[in-house]
C-alpha cells in the first residue's frame, strides 16, 4: 500500500494556529472525492461512498472522518492509482495537482489550508480534474504529467 497524503502531514508545523486541522485535509478530501464519485473506488471503500454521493459529507469530512485522515492506493482502483500517481504524485513529488489547485483558487502555498471545504470549491477544482484526466487518457495514460 501506498500512502500519497495525510491530513496531519500538513498540520504540524507552519500550519495557520487560526485553522482547525480539518483545513490540512481538503485539498486532498477534493482529489480523493473526484476519484471515488468518478468510478475509482477501490474495494475498501465502495461501501463507503453514500455520504458523499448525497452530499451529506464535504470532501474534506469524509477524508478525516471515514478516511482517517489518509489518502492510500486501496482507496482506489489501478486505474485510479494510475492517475493518482501521473497527477497527484507526480514526478519526485512535484504535483500538478497542487499547481492547478492553488491556480483555481488564486491562491500560494502558504494559503492553500485557507480554500474552505465545501462542495462549491469541489465544483471548482473537479472541473480542472476532469480536464487533466482527460487530457492524461488521450496522451495514453503515461506515468507522470508534465
Amino acid at each position: 500500500m501506498t500512502k500519497y497524503d495525510d491530513a496531519d502531514w500538513h498540520y504540524g508545523g507552519n500550519f495557520p494556529d487560526d485553522l482547525p486541522n480539518a483545513a490540512g485535509g481538503t485539498h486532498i478530501g477534493m482529489f480523493v472525492a473526484w476519484c471515488l464519485l468518478s468510478g475509482f473506488a477501490g474495494e475498501d471503500v465502495e461501501d463507503e461512498l453514500e455520504p458523499l454521493k448525497s452530499h451529506e459529507a464535504t470532501p474534506g469530512a469524509f477524508l478525516m472522518k471515514v478516511l482517517d485522515e489518509k489518502f492510500v492506493s486501496d482507496d482506489l482502483t489501478a486505474d485510479g492509482n494510475a492517475f493518482a500517481v501521473a497527477y497527484y504524485a507526480g514526478e519526485n513529488d512535484d504535483s500538478r495537482y497542487i499547481d492547478d489547485y492553488l491556480d483555481a483558487f488564486d491562491t500560494t502555498a502558504s494559503d492553500i489550508y485557507r480554500v474552505e471545504d465545501s462542495w462549491e470549491t469541489y465544483a471548482v477544482i473537479a472541473e480542472r480534474i476532469d480536464a487533466r484526466f482527460q487530457a492524461w487518457a488521450d496522451a495514453g495514460r503515461p506515468r507522470y504529467i508534465a
